[in-house]
């Protein structure tokens, strides 16, 4: 169970990969806790320590998905350079305003945002480089340990910024971070980036609109943000509100809340561990349910005692509950997106994960300030059960046998004009010979066909009887360009997608007859 756990860790680049990300998370960590301990000073603390979180997760709304389209689209390695050294110089900003004694909220906040920006644009290059470091087995256990290191940090970067605003100062520990953000640019310049792409890259418009298409018409992709957003919602409130529990209720300094969250960092890990033997045993919507179950407990916990031993000891499952849901969610998305919109999709995931946060937490961070502490995390233990009991009609659908890593090329098509790249639309009409009996069948084998259509490039899809033939039935659909329709021909059709076609025409008789129709020009017959 260990030896697969750390597979991913034998191959060098992804090695370097990980512990480079390792580094910045325990510097984002260290700058977490040095802001949220500033900011107890000030008042109304229960609403700007939430805007910490709120600050760092909320550009992801706005940067999620044009980051991820500029992934697919750019360099990848030299995008996450660009990004590590921007943050590096606000993180050296911040270090010298608290060194200088001006960093007040509102600047700390601004920055703090700032600091966000730049991890929202990294998320998605980052998590689309590793299925390019690693072997497709390995990617659940890859996916763990990018879960584990940054539950790894949330152990060992509060308990180190403890001790250092204790005895240096907040300006130490956002000294720390700026480091750790060069640090991560440096090991970047060692990795090789992507080879060249056959075909020339997606403008970037364009790609962001591929990218919101995959992602409405991927039933299996919208199932698993629901469920992340149902967990995290209510979840957030732990890390909201735990420095105001640690302060105000418990009586502890930044040292003790340092290792409160280390004792959540300490469960992640072994969490991360656990992850394996799990999943052998659990399928994922047990897994989610166990999981919902025992945070939701340890919530009411937090809500109900003064002991700080007691909220360490059950700080430990809700760390080991907490990577458990997101490595699996995470492990699906990976499993599930082809490469070429791999970082939109994983943009996506990210939208949906860091704004739930970024949302959920100036919410649970106003009502704790309007009615105090205890009924917020009364409250976000329900809320974790009602999602717990939603998995009974919104459970997680099953992608294990859908194949999404393997290209299939359509034959290319025969035309007898040569059309621009930029023109269109362009409407394909495919016309299958289908006996009447077997239309009802058809229509409902072509649902699937109409999704991986609609994600790979169509606008517009539709399935007709032709009135004049009774067994012919026609799909026709719209694409915005020859260029969209060529990438569907030969980067964007997964071998699941072509199965669904097989399974579709296995009610028609041959193989269907196939038109590109474009504005102003004849009609050309041609093979799909």
């Amino acid at each position: 169970m260990i030896s697969r756990a750390w597979t991913p860790l034998r191959h060098t680049a992804f090695r370097a990969l990980w512990i480079a990300a390792l580094a910045s998370q325990v510097g984002t960590w260290m700058e977490t806790v040095g802001a949220q301990w500033i900011l107890l000073q000030h008042p109304h603390a229960a609403t700007t320590t939430a805007l910490i979180q709120t600050a760092t997760t909320l550009p992801v709304l706005f940067l999620a998905l044009p980051g991820g389209a500029l992934a697919d689209v750019l360099d990848r390695r030299r995008l996450l350079i660009a990004v590590q050294s921007a943050q590096a110089a606000l993180a050296a900003t911040i270090a010298v305003l608290a060194l200088l004694d001006r960093l007040g909220p509102a600047e700390l906040l601004a920055l703090t945002f700032g600091l966000g920006c730049g991890a929202a644009l990294t998320v998605a290059p980052y998590q689309a480089m590793i299925p390019e470091l690693v072997p497709r087995p390995d990617l659940p256990s890859a996916s763990a340990l990018g879960s584990l290191s940054v539950n790894l940090a949330r152990a060992v970067g509060p308990a180190v910024a403890g001790l250092l605003v204790a005895r240096l100062g907040p300006a130490a520990v956002f000294a720390l971070n700026a480091l750790s953000f060069a640090a991560f640019a440096v090991v970047m310049t060692t990795l090789r980036g992507r080879a060249p792409a056959e075909t020339r890259p997606e403008a970037f418009l364009a790609a962001v609109r591929a990218g919101e298409r995959y992602v409405r018409f991927s039933p299996e992709l919208r199932r698993i943000l629901l469920r992340i957003a149902l967990f995290i919602t209510p979840a957030v409130a732990l890390w909201a509100l735990l420095p105001v529990v640690a302060a105000h209720r418990l009586g502890l300094g930044p040292t003790g809340y340092g290792l409160l969250l280390a004792a959540v960092g300490a469960g992640s890990i072994a969490g991360a561990f656990l992850l394996p033997w799990l999943r052998g045993r659990l399928s994922p919507n047990r897994a989610y349910a166990l999981c919902a179950a025992v945070y939701a407990a340890v919530l009411a916990v937090l809500a109900l005692t003064r002991s700080p031993v007691l909220c360490g000891a059950v700080l430990v499952p809700a760390g080991a509950a907490w990577i458990v849901v997101l490595s699996n969610s995470n492990a699906a998305v990976q499993l599930f997106l082809p490469g070429w919109v791999r970082a939109r999709g994983l943009s996506a995931y990210q939208f949906v994960f860091s704004g739930s946060q970024a949302v959920a937490a100036a919410a649970w961070g106003v009502a704790a300030d309007r009615f105090g502490i205890t009924i917020p995390m009364l409250l976000s233990g329900v809320l974790l059960l009602l999602a717990l009991i939603s998995g009974r009609w919104w459970p997680y659908l099953d992608t294990g046998p859908l194949d999404r890593g393997t290209p299939v090329h359509w034959p290319e098509p025969h035309l007898l004009i040569e059309p621009e790249e930029a023109e269109g639309p362009v409407v394909v009409l495919l016309r299958y010979r289908v006996p009447p009996e077997r239309h009802p069948a058809f229509v409902g084998a072509m649902q699937r066909v109409r999704d991986a259509r609609l994600r790979t490039g169509a606008l517009q899809w539709g399935v007709f009887r032709a009135g004049e033939e009774p067994g012919t039935m026609v799909e026709i659909y719209t694409v915005s360009s020859w260029e969209e329709h060529r990438r569907q021909h030969d980067e964007r059709l997964t071998a699941a997608d072509y199965d669904d076609e097989r399974r579709a025409r296995a009610f028609a008789d041959g193989e269907p007859e196939v038109t590109h129709l474009f504005s102003g020009a004849p009609s050309v017959s041609g093979s799909p």
